[in-house]
Parts: structure tokens; C-alpha cells; sequence
């Protein structure tokens, strides 16, 4: 026979675990994935800021009420932020985050300046309250500074100054990964959320701020400066607070979306008006597809907004930064080389999806954000087949974006030391989650179990235990196999196939310890048949066609056996 494969790159892959009783829970980590995790050096500032240490873990925010103000002339900062927190259980230091080089002024308790000490970007703070549990206490940090200057946001993230096509000033964060702490004072931990929060900024005129949430008040200072007050009435990872201040244009509209009227908001800079009316009619579609594809908006209370930012785009929360160029593709390109990622724009699509992935389910531990940029990726794909009707054109241009992946390192990093998975988590994770919704092989279902994550963890953090439990839950299939080989090895499974008295012989190799995975193939009628391997030579029952072929939708690699 002659063995081929239909990704033109010898790659394919997934199961369909049929037939296997599913646990509810599952663990997210095996001895065997555990033996793949790349040794790495993390130091005593990583521990501090990726670890809900003692003097972080007593206590719970409820609201951050934020207040900044803006000098892009001496690109400098100064405010201060109020920390509301629950008592959780008794304490009496309390760590907040603040990055060099910005320096805390003062930390105020009912009315009585603190003692504090610095350890490279955490403060710890002795306070003089008795901390009882249940308590509601607030603690308020001012601070100033000249705050990390953007490399190349938002990977290489900070506060970026610039100027746009007019000569105007303009200004605006990124920093995922880096942390919210590079430009306030805040718990830098990716699981704590507040409940609200208020963000005042201050800038200088004619300059408008956009943040997350609704516009509360516009407050002309008399000083050359106005103050605009924005408010997130819902949970919000902080990482997602930003400031985008330069000469914008605004228009509003309204989408009839399955909770109702959804207010649409966009900010581009003036002199791009136009060209943003034209491209950001994308919008509405991308709300169509993803409110089908993953339930409600999640952030009704707080709306969209759409706003053009100097650096190319990130997932801020109801306040998605843009700059694409106002042009299709990834800056003009398709990242899957098929032609499919060159009908739509990929910031529009790939940043409105972490409204969903990201931002209404936000990963605990930045190790796992595949969470956010796995679901995302898969997301696009979704997206094309959504608009074109066409499932083989989405599927082509995930499987287009395989060209990308390494396989360097696992896409699941290291926990406690703020240290997130490579950049495969975005084409690997989404090829993972593609190869799922083959071993589901049931649409409704699989929607049903998108929908259902999103509604399950509705603004939440999450582990990707609970994820993967929950996806093998509600898919009737053990997944945990798939979930150990993809995210925390860098390994591909191999088919290995070998001639055998007049039929094939199956085998997996280069996979984790009792790596069981079904694979679909190529049959005599022209149809696509199951194969069940394991890590044991078996024969195949199935008519296979003489020119035979694994489905190109499974990510894995084939080769003759021995």
C-alpha cells in the first residue's frame, strides 16, 4: 500500500476516545508529562511575583478604585490606588506589586502612614489594623514615576509614547505577562480579580482617555489637564486596565445579541475615521459567530469598545486595543498560508475572542494561558467557517497554521514564577482543540461543550484541570491522555504502520505512557474510517483504501514501523 498523508507535511492527528467511562475530575498533570517539563532558572523576584505567597494569600480584592495622571511631555506618571480587600484569614503584612522604576510615596490606613520595606517590585507592608476575618479593610498607595518604556508591545510591554500621523500626542499600555504593576500598584497575581473597579485618568487637553467599562464622568481640572472616569461594574484580570489617550473620533451602535441590546463603542484616532467605519464593520459579525459559537457576550453590563492604540492589539477587557493597520490578515499577512486568513482582520477576530477566552475565563497561573491564546487561534478558524459557511476552509486554515509551531518546549510553563508557555500555545492549542472536535464528532455537541465552559466558569479564574475535566466530562471521552501528550510534551505521536499477513499493523509511538488515541483513515468506499491503536502493534479490521491516508485534521506524524 502506499501510506501517505493529506497534510502535505506528514502531520495529523488526535483520537476519539469512543467507549471509554469518563471520571469527572481529571488531573491536569502525570508523572510522565511531569518528566517532560524543560528545567528552567526562576529567581526569588519571580517566586514573589508568580506565587500567592503568605503575605498575599490572607486576603481577597474586592475593588481597586485607580487614579492616574498622565504627562506624555515628561512621560511620567502619579496617582494613587485604593485597595479594597476581604480579610480572608488573619494577617498582618500584606505584599502589593509596583515595578521599577516607579516608586511608592506613601501606603495610608485609616488615616495612619505605614511602614513598608522593598524587595526588587514588591512592597511589603506592616499594617497597624487588626486584620479580622470577613473584615472589609482598605489600604491606599500613591505613588509616581517614569514607568517602563514599551519595547515592543505588547509581548515587550510598558507604557508606550508616541505621536500619530498628525503630530498629536499619544499614549497608551500592554502588559500582559508583564503585569498591570509596571504602571500600578496592584496584587499582581492573574488569579485575583476585584469585583469593580474605577479607573480616573488624568491627561492633558486636548486629549481624550478610553479605559474599560462606561464613561462616569468627564471633569475639565482648569490646569490644561481633564480627568475622565471610567468604571468596570464586573470582574475584570488587571492586566487588562488600560489607558489609550490621544485624539480620538467616537461613534456608538447597538447589537441585538442573545442578552439583549449590546452597546458597541469605537475610538479610532481622528484622522482614521474613515478607514475604521469601513474595516470595523467586522465587529458585528465576529459578535454573531462568537455568541453562536460560545454564548453571550460576557460583559453586557460593561459593553465593547473598539479603540486604535499605537501598538498592534491586545484583549484588554470591553476595551480591545487595536492596530492592525485597518487592513485584513495579521498586518496584511495570513499566518496560514492558505489565502483563508487574508478575508478578515485578524486583531478584530483574535482579540475579540479573548473576551470569551481570557477575560470571562481567565487561567489562575499564567503557566496555563493556552487557556486564552489556544482558544483564540481555535477561535479564527471558527470565525471563517462561520462567515463562509464552509467547514474544510476553517479547518484548512488551522491546519495552515501548523507551519508556526516548534515544539521547542511544552505550551503548559512553569507554575508559581509568572512564567507563561511558549508561543506554540497559540497554533498547537488550536490544532488540539480542532482534533477534539473531530474525537467529539458531533457539532451540536461540541458547541454545546464551547457554550458550556463559558457559562461553567462564567468570570472566573480557572486550572486547566478544571478545563480538561470538564471537556472530557461533558464529551463522554478520557481526554486526559490527549491533554498530557499535546500540552506538556513537546512530542508528536507517530502512527507507525507496517505490512502484516496481507493487512496493515498499527502502532503509537513517541507518545506518553498508555497513550491510547483513535485516528480516523482513509477506507475503501471513499470514506473516513476509525482506527483504534495503542502503543501495541494491532491490525487494522477496516477496509482501507489502497492509497491510504490519515485524516489530515489529526496532528500527528505516520511513518513505516518496524
Amino acid at each position: 500500500m502506499n501510506f501517505r498523508s493529506t497534510s502535505g507535511r506528514g502531520r495529523l492527528s488526535l483520537l476519539r476516545l469512543s467507549g471509554v467511562v469518563l471520571l469527572s475530575t481529571l488531573l491536569s498533570t502525570s508523572a510522565c508529562a511531569a518528566s517532560t517539563q524543560q528545567p528552567d532558572s526562576f529567581t526569588h523576584a519571580d517566586t514573589l511575583r508568580g506565587t500567592n505567597g503568605p503575605a498575599r494569600s490572607w486576603w481577597d480584592v474586592t475593588f481597586y478604585d485607580l487614579h492616574v495622571a498622565v504627562s506624555p511631555e515628561t512621560e511620567s506618571i502619579r496617582g494613587w490606588n485604593a485597595i479594597t480587600y476581604r480579610v480572608i484569614e488573619p494577617g498582618q503584612e500584606m505584599q502589593i506589586d509596583l515595578q521599577l522604576p516607579l516608586e511608592v510615596d506613601s501606603i495610608v490606613q485609616g488615616g495612619r502612614r505605614l511602614t513598608h520595606r522593598r524587595d526588587g517590585n514588591a512592597f511589603f507592608v506592616e499594617l497597624a489594623k487588626t486584620q479580622a476575618t470577613g473584615d472589609l479593610n482598605t489600604v491606599s498607595v500613591y505613588y509616581h514615576g517614569a514607568p517602563r518604556v514599551a519595547v515592543n508591545p505588547p509581548w515587550d510591554g510598558g507604557f508606550i509614547w508616541q505621536r500619530d500621523g498628525a503630530g498629536d500626542r499619544w499614549a497608551a499600555t500592554a502588559n500582559q505577562g508583564l503585569g498591570a504593576s509596571v504602571w500600578w500598584p496592584t496584587k499582581d497575581l492573574q488569579s485575583e480579580e476585584p469585583d469593580s473597579q474605577r479607573i480616573a485618568i488624568t491627561v492633558p487637553d486636548p486629549m481624550v482617555n478610553v479605559s474599560n467599562g462606561r464613561l462616569r464622568s468627564t471633569t475639565p481640572n482648569g490646569d490644561g489637564t481633564t480627568t475622565y472616569e471610567w468604571f468596570v461594574s464586573e470582574p475584570i484580570n488587571n492586566y487588562s486596565i488600560t489607558v489609550s489617550a490621544g485624539s480620538y473620533a467616537h461613534w456608538s451602535e447597538e447589537f441585538a445579541g442573545e442578552s439583549g441590546p449590546l452597546t458597541l463603542d469605537f475610538w479610532p484616532l481622528a484622522e482614521n475615521e474613515a478607514a475604521a467605519r469601513r474595516q470595523w464593520t467586522q465587529v458585528r459579525t465576529t459578535m454573531q459567530c462568537f455568541e453562536h459559537w460560545f454564548g453571550p457576550f460576557p460583559w453586557y453590563d460593561d459593553g465593547y469598545k473598539m479603540i486604535e492604540t499605537p501598538h498592534l492589539g491586545m484583549e484588554h477587557q470591553s476595551a480591545i486595543a487595536y492596530g492592525n493597520g485597518y487592513q485584513n490578515g495579521y498586518l496584511g499577512r495570513d499566518l496560514s498560508g492558505t489565502g483563508h486568513g487574508l478575508t478578515w482582520d485578524f486583531i478584530v477576530v483574535h482579540e475579540s475572542a479573548h473576551e470569551w477566552w481570557g477575560n470571562n475565563i481567565t487561567s489562575a497561573d499564567i503557566a496555563e494561558n493556552w487557556i486564552h491564546e489556544g482558544f483564540a487561534n481555535y477561535a479564527e478558524n471558527l470565525y471563517i467557517e462561520c462567515t463562509t459557511g464552509d467547514k474544510t476552509a476553517g479547518s484548512e486554515y488551522v491546519i495552515g497554521t501548523r507551519a508556526g509551531i516548534t515544539n521547542n518546549s511544552p505550551i503548559v510553563g512553569s507554575f508559581g514564577v509568572n512564567n507563561s508557555g511558549p508561543g506554540d500555545m497559540y497554533a498547537k492549542g488550536g490544532n488540539l482543540l480542532h482534533m477534539i472536535r473531530q474525537l467529539v464528532d458531533d457539532d451540536d455537541r461540541w458547541r454545546a461543550i464551547l457554550r458550556g465552559l463559558n457559562e461553567t466558569f462564567w468570570h472566573q479564574t480557572v486550572t486547566g484541570s478544571q478545563v480538561e475535566g470538564y471537556m472530557s466530562e461533558m464529551s463522554g471521552i478520557d481526554l486526559s491522555p490527549v491533554f498530557d501528550q499535546y500540552l506538556r510534551t513537546t512530542q508528536i505521536p507517530v502512527l507507525e504502520y507496517r505490512a502484516a499477513d496481507g493487512g496493515v499493523e498499527v502502532r503509537w509511538s513517541n507518545v506518553v505512557t498508555d497513550f491510547v488515541m483513535p485516528v480516523r483513515v482513509h477506507l475503501v468506499d471513499g470514506t473516513w474510517g476509525w482506527v483504534r491503536p495503542t502503543t501495541e502493534w494491532s491490525r487494522v479490521t477496516a477496509p482501507l483504501a489502497s492509497d491510504f491516508e490519515v485524516d489530515a485534521r489529526f496532528y500527528v506524524e505516520a511513518q513505516p514501523g518496524g
